[in-house]
């Protein structure tokens, strides 16, 4: 399967071209709308070289573009030397052949075989590619680059739209039967693994499902969430010195971490770091990064981490939630990070995301300030969904006993007879399943001083 893999689509070092078209409705940045685009390609290794910006009130069905401005594109295409046309939209298959013939025939090179023409969706899952470590991450990637590749099998054979006859536009005689057996073959052969990759990643999804769920059953659960390069690893690190990897690149982290976090007065949760978010996600990514992305859908408390002196803070603002919509985690309890006030531009910006959002908390996940606050106000959360319970149970019953040990702070016991008191603080998860348990009598439950 390794040929229908597209890694010679690879961007790394090359010379690119960015190309963007603003549509009624764009989610890009008004001040700067090819800067993430950028961004992407230096993060997936690529030279900028220009950029094109168009406005259009409706797509070309043709080129995405416009015959006129496919040429423009093509001649500073030829003059920068580049070797990929990388566009912030996503392009259809016949779009993107239609650009690469016209693009290819003015620098007089053969379709196929000279400047590529790449879509974000395509961008995005090259750079996904290469951060990919673990098993998981590398089937859920795989996954999206197939379904990705399914419709445009036929762009990939390129040689089938060059070996057209002259009459009537067909296809030549004794070129039909082979080249089109040839393509079909290899659509059988991605819809199998676009099986065989579903089955897997749903293993892997209920054997995460089940242990997420046994986690957030007898742990306070706390996820950091935020658009990609917020901050959000190297949050991660300071409060847990985990070694996650954190770098100034767009999705340095795919896989989730999950650590123990001490706060304040012996409570401990459990902190999960995500996959970042990006404006315009592929649908394919965040569907197979759904197993990744459980940890924030179960979560007691998301961390929303956001770079307040980023220019295009608002714009990773709303793509960040809307994320969160699309995976069901619209509703949970939320504690907006306004991140990187040790810089200039966070020092200045976070004055006017406070009086927006004045429940917010001004940090720096780099030099730790404001992450006190962080802590109590994660601690007032936990202290919410946390209660003082005294309950009875039998002094035999070891196996009791030891699930109250394992998952609850016990304060003080007591022994009568054959009888035990045993006041604790836990979760109110924890609390129901004691009440279901008929061994053990609760006698109170207050709320903690």
């Amino acid at each position: 399967m390794s040929e229908l893999r597209r890694t010679d689509l690879s961007v790394k070092q090359e010379r690119a071209l960015l190309v963007g078209v603003i549509l009624p409705g764009s989610t890009a940045d008004p001040r700067d709308p090819l800067g993430e685009l950028g961004s992407l390609a230096k993060t997936a290794g690529a030279k900028v070289v220009g950029q094109i910006l168009q406005r259009r009130h409706r797509v070309d069905a043709g080129t995405y573009i416009g015959s006129g401005k496919a040429v423009e594109i093509a001649q500073l295409a030829v003059a920068e030397r580049a070797d990929v046309v990388l566009f912030d939209n996503d392009l259809s298959p016949g779009q993107i052949g239609s650009l690469e013939k016209i693009i290819n025939e003015e620098a007089g090179k053969k379709w196929g075989e000279g400047i590529k023409v790449l879509d974000r969706s395509e961008l995005i899952l090259d750079i996904f590619a290469t951060r990919a470590q673990t098993h998981e991450a590398k089937l859920q990637v795989e996954l999206a680059q197939m379904q990705y590749t399914y419709p445009r099998l036929a762009r990939m054979w390129g040689h089938l739209e060059r070996i057209k006859s002259g009459a009537g536009g067909g296809m030549g005689i004794g070129t039909r039967g082979p080249g089109e057996t040839q393509l079909e073959t290899d659509r059988r052969l991605v819809r199998k693994r676009i099986s065989d990759l579903k089955d897997d990643i749903e293993k892997i999804q209920n054997r995460k499902s089940r242990l997420v769920q046994h986690r957030i059953s007898e742990h306070f659960t706390v996820c950091i969430v935020g658009y990609t390069n917020a901050g959000k690893s190297t949050l991660f690190n300071t409060l847990t010195a985990a070694g996650t990897y954190a770098d100034d690149k767009l999705f340095a982290t795919l896989d989730t971490k999950t650590r123990a976090w001490k706060l304040e007065r012996g409570i401990e949760v459990l902190l999960s770091d995500t996959v970042g978010f990006v404006r315009d996600l592929p649908h394919n990514l965040v569907a197979s990064f759904r197993a990744t992305l459980e940890e924030a859908i179960s979560a007691d408390l998301l961390l929303h981490v956001l770079d307040v002196g980023h220019p295009h803070a608002q714009v990773q603002f709303d793509s960040v939630h809307a994320v969160l919509n699309d995976i069901g985690a619209k509703d949970k309890p939320e504690i907006l990070l306004l991140n990187k006030i040790d810089t200039d531009e966070g020092a200045d910006a976070h004055y006017v995301w406070k009086n927006l959002h004045p429940n917010a908390l001004a940090v720096s996940a780099r030099t730790g300030k404001g992450l006190s606050e962080l802590l109590e106000a994660v601690y007032n959360q936990v202290r919410g969904q946390q209660v003082e319970v005294t309950m009875v149970a039998d002094v035999t019953n070891g196996k009791l006993l030891s699930f109250i040990e394992s998952h609850t702070r016990v304060q003080e016991r007591s022994t009568t007879d054959d009888r035990i008191q045993i006041r604790a603080i836990m979760g109110k998860r924890t609390l129901s399943d004691l009440q279901r348990n008929e061994q053990v009598e609760v006698v109170s439950v207050d709320p903690l001083q």
